[in-house]
């Protein structure tokens, strides 16, 4: 049932982004036509909140559509609320059938270990400690579609600085990458590169980001900041980022280089 109704909620989040791209609206121009926040219309477009079935009526007479969400309404919006409604990046993955990403300061949440993630979590108390458990049986459930048969292609980049940047202790260090290793080894889908701390500055540096592909040809990419995600799906947006991930990979070691770099730092943490 679970597995349904999460389907259910992204056919839904696809829809809804496929008919406002036919119209070649941008988030901004739909939050205008049905007179709610652009935060709200890229909350929903990303799965972090469910439309309500106001919303969905008035994206349908925006949109011309026929009354087509407002039908879908009662059985896509009114799900089970002991099952979470997709969330974010998650969203996205899920959908996903390449994905291209960059990190230059942790280690990826679907690659982190439970120690490391922990660690990531409880950095400068900040969070509750129930709310730090939460977060880590999330973060660990979420690995799971990466052993799925759903899983998309990945193509990983880190900066070096993210396997030399002590994390919750050497042990957890070492045992985190060495966990990477053996994913980059070992995981038929993941290609993992390694940006070495001897390159100059690059566009990468920048930030954080990931490029998906999406079965339908719809590209998307995420960027994530201290507060929230954001989904971009301009093509403007997309076209500098992709231009920043060509400029990233082309300052990368090679998938084997990278792997002996990895083995080697995770030595250095022993």
């Amino acid at each position: 049932m679970a597995d349904g109704q999460m389907t259910a909620a992204a056919f839904l989040i696809a829809e809804l982004r496929r008919a406002r791209a036919r119209r070649g609206w941008s988030q901004d121009e739909l939050a205008k036509a049905v007179n709610y926040s652009a935060s709200m219309v890229s909350a929903v477009e990303l799965g972090q909140q469910p439309p309500t079935a106001k919303y969905l009526e008035l994206v349908d007479r925006a949109l011309d559509t026929g009354g087509l969400f407002g039908r879908m309404s009662t059985e896509l919006v009114s799900l089970d609320r002991a099952q979470p409604w997709l969330r974010g990046w998650q969203a996205i993955f899920e959908q996903a059938r390449t994905v291209r990403w960059y990190e230059p300061r942790y280690v990826p949440g679907l690659f982190q270990t439970e120690d490391y993630a922990r660690a990531v979590f409880e950095a400068g108390g900040l969070l509750a400690p129930e709310e730090v458990d939460r977060r880590l049986a999330d973060r660990m459930n979420r690995q799971d579609v990466l052993h799925s048969e759903r899983a998309p292609q990945i193509v990983a980049v880190l900066d070096e600085a993210v396997l030399r940047r002590r994390v919750g202790g050497r042990k957890v260090m070492r045992d985190q990458t060495l966990h990477l290793a053996g994913i980059a080894t070992g995981h038929p889908r993941v290609r993992l590169h390694v940006v070495p701390r001897s390159a100059e500055e690059y566009p990468g540096l920048g930030g954080q980001f990931a490029l998906a592909a999406l079965p339908d040809g719809t590209e998307l990419a995420y960027m994530e900041c201290q507060v929230r995600g954001q989904e971009l799906d301009q093509p403007q947006d997309l076209l500098r980022l992709q231009r920043v991930w060509e400029a990233t990979l082309g300052e990368a070691l090679p998938p084997q280089a990278s792997i002996e770099l990895i083995s080697e730092v995770a030595e250095s943490w022993s």
